[in-house]
């Protein structure tokens, strides 16, 4: 099935999707994130997102939180370094609640005082949970040093001092600034058909007053290796490795999401895991990843194992890259390599839900979204000698920045 698009008078857009089934997903992505904070706003994109749950002006939070539960349905957010999603999952006949309900929050919440107030004992709960999390607040230690001095250095969730500073006035000024009509997309896949859709959505969005973006984020533009050792009370050792990428075109972000799955992607004989695990059992937990934002992209290993036991885990990553660099994949290679991400974008494709929130953000950002038939048919294009081009761009040793978390005594 293909999909539909429309655009209100104010800007904001809409891309949909008719499924057969009796859940629609619907989601609100707005292109703002923490790389669009100023340097005293540390944190408020990510904490708009959980004060704009705490009331409207008709609505109180629990009428907020019961409007769609009451009827089984499902409303959720998430904030990233450049959107913010707001996003609902319902039985088909609930639909247009979701989008009154979005409508309200994102554009009649009131930011009181005392709910912001309530709300920072939230967050700073969640930042303190984060930084027990090791394996994961190394990526955010990670991303804070190759981004260095940059907007998208910023930790998402922001720091205690940050988030206790924030008010009401720093709230509403943000999302005067970044909230804007025409960097905001509705995605809807589900049992509707597109007229009746179009039509619920323009009964609560078309009134909205254009507010256009007045502003250009600021792009990242050097890269500079380097390594940084951080003491952990932690039993085990914590690395990555990992550079900057220049902003690639369409073609080689999906070259490097495939080469970044056969190096160590989301399957267990990825290469990494292979070697280090399965046949060396160095570690529990060993994976790489490769994310594209709107001007670069980002390339990282990681690696737990315990402290004694790092360095050689470091030198079998530094081999497999060095594979990948001198050693073009065969045919046969090249052909599972084809399958198996094949396999993985159909597999992630079968949610509704993943494919509402996947379109979503394609379509803020490249206005158009190719559908999965489309995406399977440029995977199989793909070349071993593009392959080997990539990895001789992506993965060298010479480039890579590197964290190392770990207490040296254990």
């Amino acid at each position: 099935m293909t999909y539909n698009y429309h655009t209100l008078s104010n800007g904001i857009r809409i891309i949909h999707k008719q499924t057969p089934s009796i859940i629609t997903h619907i989601g609100l992505v707005v292109n703002t994130g923490t790389r669009d904070e100023m340097e005293n706003e540390g944190g408020i994109a990510h904490f708009i997102e959980h004060v704009i749950f705490k009331g409207t002006h008709k609505r109180n939070t629990y009428q907020v939180l019961s409007y769609l539960e009451n009827v089984g349905g499902d409303l959720n957010a998430y904030t990233t370094k450049e959107e913010t999603f707001f996003y609902a999952s319902l039985l088909n006949a609930y639909l247009p609640r979701a989008v009154e309900l979005l409508a309200d929050i994102v554009f009649n919440s009131t930011f009181y005082e005392k709910d912001i107030e309530t709300e920072k004992d939230v967050v700073k709960e969640e930042i303190k949970l984060y930084k027990d999390t090791p394996s994961e607040l190394i990526f955010d230690e990670f991303e804070n040093l190759v981004f260095a001095n940059h907007p998208l250095g910023t930790h998402i969730l922001g720091t205690l001092q940050g988030v206790k500073s924030i008010n009401r006035n720093k709230i509403l000024s943000f999302v005067q600034r970044t909230y804007n009509t025409n960097q905001m997309v509705i995605a809807v896949v589900g049992n509707i058909d597109f007229q009746g859709c179009i039509r619920e959505i323009k009964k609560r969005f078309e009134h909205i007053n254009p507010n256009m973006r007045a502003f250009q984020r600021q792009m990242f533009t050097s890269n500079q290796p380097q390594r940084k050792n951080m003491k952990s009370h932690t039993n085990q050792a914590h690395a990555v490795i990992g550079c900057v990428l220049p902003n690639y075109d369409e073609r080689k972000n999906l070259i490097a999401i495939l080469l970044n799955n056969i190096l160590g992607g989301q399957g267990l004989n990825s290469r990494l895991n292979m070697a280090i695990r399965e046949k060396n059992g160095y570690v529990y937990n060993i994976e790489s990843n490769y994310s594209a934002l709107s001007d670069v992209g980002l390339f990282t290993v990681y690696v737990g194992s315990d402290f004694k036991k790092l360095d050689k885990c470091m030198e079998l990553v530094y081999r497999e890259l060095k594979k990948l660099r001198e050693q073009k994949l065969g045919t046969l290679q090249l052909h599972r390599s084809h399958l198996q991400l094949i396999g993985q974008t159909s597999l992630f494709y079968e949610s509704n839900l993943n494919e509402m929130l996947s379109i979503g953000k394609n379509h803020l950002i490249f206005n158009e979204v190719e559908d999965v038939a489309d995406i399977i048919q440029k995977i199989e294009t793909i070349s071993s000698s593009e392959l080997l081009t990539l990895a001789n761009e992506m993965l060298c040793e010479e480039n890579m920045s590197g964290l190392f978390m770990g207490n040296p005594k254990k």
